[in-house]
């Protein structure tokens, strides 16, 4: 009689483990690609949040800037000119009144005060001070957001040295280095624009 040798069926273990190594590896590749997927994604937004946030700062600030103007109570335009911090009166919101607008620093946020003169006759009472949050994800480290220049400005040379003499400024600089993702990609934005207070200016 002749008889004929069954096929093996099924798996062998080594079969079985050399499987499970396969597949183990193809879901760790797939997870690694989804979460590189999900850091680029949400690196992107946060860049692009900034640039929409740096972008709406340097339009809202060079308005107030420019429009820079003696206070409801006839102080000088200017109090406060540093490195990190800028106090200046100016009528934001076109209703007649000058209302004090402080920009400091507060860690890595840019924070925006402002006041509202109020009563017959006008005050400044420091009680009725709204503080907001400006732009975040400063990293200017140890460069000035704010930078001032005199009458004699032409476009190069060095800014007002400090204590600044409110009474020179002509012109204010301000830079803003923004990141929202620390040391990693794709880097820094940098926010630079000039404006020469209109109400201040004399040969510029």
């Amino acid at each position: 009689m002749n008889f004929k040798n069954k096929e093996k069926t099924g798996f062998t273990i080594i079969e079985v483990l050399f499987s499970i190594v396969v597949l183990s590896l193809i879901m760790v590749t797939i997870l690694m690609f989804q979460k590189n997927i999900f850091l680029l994604n949400s690196r992107s937004q946060g860049n692009l949040a900034v640039q929409q946030e740096g972008r709406k700062a340097v339009k809202s600030m060079t308005k107030e800037f420019r429009s820079i103007s003696q206070s409801s109570i006839g102080s000088y335009p200017i109090s406060v000119a540093s490195d990190n911090a800028f106090t200046f009166y100016t009528d934001a919101d076109g209703d007649g009144l000058k209302e004090r607008i402080k920009y400091f620093m507060n860690g890595t946020t840019l924070m925006r005060a402002e006041l509202k003169p109020t009563g017959d006759p006008a005050a400044y009472v420091e009680g009725n001070e709204v503080v907001s949050e400006f732009v975040h994800d400063v990293a200017n480290g140890g460069s000035p957001v704010f930078s001032y220049y005199d009458s004699s400005y032409d476009g190069s040379g060095a800014p007002l040295a400090a204590p600044v003499n409110i009474l020179s400024i002509r012109l204010i600089k301000t830079d803003l280095i923004l990141d929202a993702n620390g040391a990693g990609e794709p880097g820094p934005v940098t926010f630079t624009f000039q404006v020469v207070m209109r109400n201040l200016k004399d040969n510029l």
